[in-house]
Formats: C-alpha cells, structure tokens, sequence
C-alpha cells in the first residue's frame, strides 16, 4: 500500500478531547495513523487548560501546539502558513461540545472528522450541515461500524440486488456496562453519557441506537418515513434511556426494528444486524466482524469469510480489506477505512479537484443529521407511548 495517499505528503491532525482517561481519542489517532497517511501534530486535549497540556505528552504532541482550548488551538493554526498548519481537526469530546468546536472549524476552513451523534440535538445539526454545505471541507462522522468489510460485502450484495428487494432489517446493539449506575460512583464515561446536559435527549438509544439505525441505512440504502419507539430507564435515579425499542417503517414497505441496551448482564459490544430480502437473508455480527451469514432456501448456509482474493468477496469488500484472509482485522481498522475514504477527498480538495459529497463512503454530514432527527423522533414517539411520528429528513441519503 503506499504511504502519504494521492496528496503525496502526510495529513496534519489535531485532535480535540481525547484527554487522560478517554477512550475514544485513543482510538480515533490510531485509525486516523494507521495508513501512514496522517500524523498527529496538534491538540486541544480537555476543556481544562492545565489538564489539556498535561495530556499532549501522552500523544507525542510538543508542548507549543498543545492548546488549552479548541478556540486557541483553531485561532493559532489558521494563522500558521498553509504548509504548517492542520489539515483537519477529530472531535471526540462529549456530544454537547461536538457543535461548538465543528462549526469554528468549519468556518476556519478545517476539515473534520467528528464523533457521533452529529451535536448535541437536530436543530444544532442542521445548522451545521448547512455550514457545511456552503463551505469547501470534508465532514465525516465516525459511524465507524460502516468500515468492517464484510458490511461494505453486505453493503454492495444490497444495492446490486443480490439479495432482491429488501423487506426487513433487524439491527441492536446491546451492552450490560451500565447495569448498575457507575454515573454515581465517578466513572467518567458513564458520567457524561448519562448527563442530559452532555449528552441529549437519549442515552442509550443515543450513544449505540443510533450506530444500529446507520447500520441498517447504510447497507440497504432504503428511506425510513415513520417510527415508533419505546424507551425505558430501568435504573433507579438514571437521567437517560438504558433500554429501548423502535419499530420503522420504510419507503418501500418494509419494517424495521432497532434495539439498544446498556443494561443486559454479560453482553460487551454485541452490535448485530439482520436483513432479509425476497433472494436472500444475511446476518453480521460485530463481535465476530470476519464472517457474513447468507441464507437462501432450499440451500447450504453461507459463510463469507473476510477473504479478499476469494471469488465471492466484492469489490467493496476486498477495497476495505488490508490483511490475507485469516488475519482477524476488527475494530481499529474498520475505523481507519472510514478515515482512509475521508482522506481521499481531503486529498482531492487540497489540490482544487471536486469531491463527493453525498454519496460517500464515509458517513457524511448527512448521514449525522440523519441520526439527530433518529434520536429526536424516538424520543418524541417514547413521549407519546409509542406513536407513530415522521422519519426521514430532506438531507437524507439516497
């Protein structure tokens, strides 16, 4: 593979959030180096300046361009020479910061990658897109379960019609960490997941619903017009959803079903989904990312295994692909595809060429406003015992 990418040089990141005790920044700057295709070089680490400062050693990160805040750090980088500054900024702070710092950086002119959900509610998101749309950078979203393979294999068997039209989708995504209320007892991720202020409306539904209702959009393409939806606080004293269900109906007919729990014992990161079409069925599951099951009746069970040089993985598949088949790749590097499609048009607007802009590999601004306007509605039909509301925004990819 080679290195540094079309734009034949590497890539300036700087990440906001991401501080001592996150996960998600971690992760983020290790997809975003995977490719040798981006370096690290500025960061505005914690909304505590000394604490933000702290952190930049933890990253490599040299002590002039560890900024106590995102203001300093797009203020300063916007006034270094085009050869010095940052390309892009990740955003992988808490959902209520998400807007803020997105749109002093769309306005600067940086390129960004952000965390889901998009902001911190619909309204917030889309002004953003608006801005975004006017603008000349590179929005992704890091609905990054949409950079496994095997979900571009699924993906590309969709909208070829391998799997005929498409009739149901069952997408969860459950987890047992919140069944006692760590909120309480200092825990830092459940702190602010958990926190209305920081988070919105949802919480579970918010932080890994949404990651199944893009799962289900992003593999089918179909266009949901309504939803109804349960959410439930089973956990005495809890601010936010533990547990929910929604049922959506489809443009074409067809129903679906997205479940979210962070209250089931055992269960990690079980984010599954299940579609079925007139042809054929199949079944993934993230915490097994390497296999696809495909069903037909009258024969054998299929098993796609992540195999790019076997004759039934697709172009998409083999595309997101970097090891021989029988080398698990997962979390990280499903990840870094989504960054890796994202840098091919940073490339492409860096040198003044057009680039995509709805139809893209990546989750886009579109598919960000699109989960706001999922999160906002589910909890709206909740409200309402389950009525039936509108789904599917003018913005809404196709």
């Amino acid at each position: 593979m080679a290195t540094n990418g079309p734009l034949g040089r590497k890539l300036r990141m700087a990440l906001v959030g991401g501080g001592q005790g996150s996960f998600i920044g971690r992760v983020h700057v290790t997809a975003a180096v995977l490719d040798n295709r981006a370096a690290l070089v500025a960061g505005a680490l914690s909304s505590d300046p000394a604490r933000a400062k702290a952190s930049a050693a933890d990253y490599d990160i040299e002590p002039a361009r560890a900024y106590g805040s995102y203001e300093e750090l797009i203020a300063t980088e916007k006034a270094l020479p085009p050869g010095k500054r940052v390309d892009f900024l990740s955003i992988t702070t808490p959902n209520h910061m998400h807007f803020p710092v997105a749109k002093a950086a769309v306005e600067a002119g940086f390129h960004v990658v952000c965390d889901k959900p998009l902001t911190l509610d619909l309204a917030e998101a889309e002004a953003l897109a608006s801005l975004v749309r006017s603008s000349n950078v590179v929005f992704a979203v890091s609905h990054n379960y949409t950079g496994y393979p095997l979900v571009r294999q699924a993906r590309q068997m969709v909208l070829s019609g391998e799997l005929g039209e498409i009739q149901a989708i069952r997408a969860e995504y459950i987890q047992g960490w919140l069944r006692t209320r760590l909120e309480a007892e200092g825990q830092k991720q459940a702190a602010w997941r958990t926190d209305p202020a920081r988070s919105g409306a949802a919480g579970a539904f918010g932080d890994i619903g949404t990651h199944a209702y893009n799962l289900g959009r992003y593999i089918t393409g179909l266009l949901p017009e309504k939803i109804s939806c349960n959410l439930k606080i089973f956990e005495p004293h809890r601010a936010l959803d533990d547990y929910g269900h929604a049922v959506i109906r489809y443009a074409n007919g067809a129903l679906g079903t997205v479940t979210a729990s962070q209250i089931s014992h055992g269960r990690e990161n079980d984010l599954r989904i299940q579609v079925d079409g007139t042809k054929a069925s199949l079944e993934w599951h993230q915490e097994e990312p390497n296999k696809l099951l495909v069903r037909r009746n009258g024969h054998p069970l299929a098993v796609y295994t992540r195999d790019p040089n076997a004759p039934f993985t697709n172009d998409a598949g083999k595309a997101a692909c970097r090891l021989p088949s029988g080398h698990p790749e997962a979390f990280f590097e499903a990840f870094a595809n989504v960054y890796r499609s994202a840098f091919d048009a940073m490339a492409l607007a860096a040198t003044g060429q057009p680039f995509e802009r709805t139809d893209t590999v990546y989750p886009n601004i579109h598919d960000g406003v699109e989960g706001m306007q999922f999160i906002e509605q589910s909890v709206a039909s909740s409200r309402a015992d389950g009525a039936w509301l509108p789904l599917g925004h003018p913005l809404a990819r196709r």
